[in-house]
């Protein structure tokens, strides 16, 4: 079983709540988005900083396991932007990729760390965003690959689960939204996208600083 949370910490605010979540919730692998990287400690309890994007004002970051599995490769990636990115640049790399092998069972699983473009931009740009990230991780040898995130996509996901089915990916929404500050956004935000692999649940975790809720994904090696 292997069991990935994702967070948008918005803007860090969250940041004071990672230790309690790797803990409690027996994490393998923490994606973050909207993270200060200069800020993140190295360690959490027993979850090790794989990589972490280093220009970006709404950084991406990824710890996992170090007692279960060994990091093989990361990589970070520029996705098309939006006009929204060359107004405000808020994100230069929109994905960021860590290769693993587990040593429990000698297979390897690409995790990606996604964060699309905002509300502002079309879906059909975030759709290419989506793609284009699949495309990466699966250059990183990603047979059975992860990719969750803050995919801002919280309208027509229906429509975005038949355009994955042509790649082979496939979508899980939480059992609960992830955003609710504001009444005409609320929906799934943040959720998962997998090939190779058989998702168990998807769990929406308690609120706490951010203006997004973690999720908390276990799936397991098909």
């Amino acid at each position: 079983m292997l069991n990935v949370i994702s967070y948008n910490l918005r803007k860090h605010a969250a940041s004071g709540e990672l230790m309690d979540l790797s803990v409690n919730y027996d994490v393998d692998v923490m994606c973050l988005q909207e993270c200060d990287t200069e800020k993140l400690p190295h360690k959490l309890d027993d979850l090790e900083l794989a990589d972490s994007t280093k220009g970006n004002r709404l950084g991406l970051a990824v710890y996992y396991r170090r007692s279960r599995f060994t990091a093989l490769e990361t990589n970070t990636f520029s996705l098309k932007k939006s006009l929204h990115d060359y107004v405000l640049s808020p994100a230069h790399e929109r994905l960021l990729g860590v290769r693993l092998v587990d040593d429990e069972t000698e297979r390897e699983v690409v995790v990606g760390d996604f964060h699309a473009a905002p509300l502002t931009a079309t879906n059909s740009l975030r759709r290419h965003q989506i793609r284009a990230g699949h495309a990466a991780l699966l250059g990183m040898g990603g047979a059975k690959t992860l990719m969750v995130g803050d995919f801002n996509y919280p309208f027509f996901t229906k429509s975005l689960t038949e355009h994955l089915k042509e790649t082979g990916y496939e979508l899980s929404l939480s059992n609960r939204r992830t955003y609710t500050r504001y009444a005409v956004f609320k929906g799934h935000f943040d959720f998962a996208t997998s090939l190779g692999l058989d998702i168990k649940s998807v769990e929406t975790l308690p609120r706490g600083e951010s203006d997004h809720l973690p999720i908390l994904v276990t799936a397991e090696y098909t």
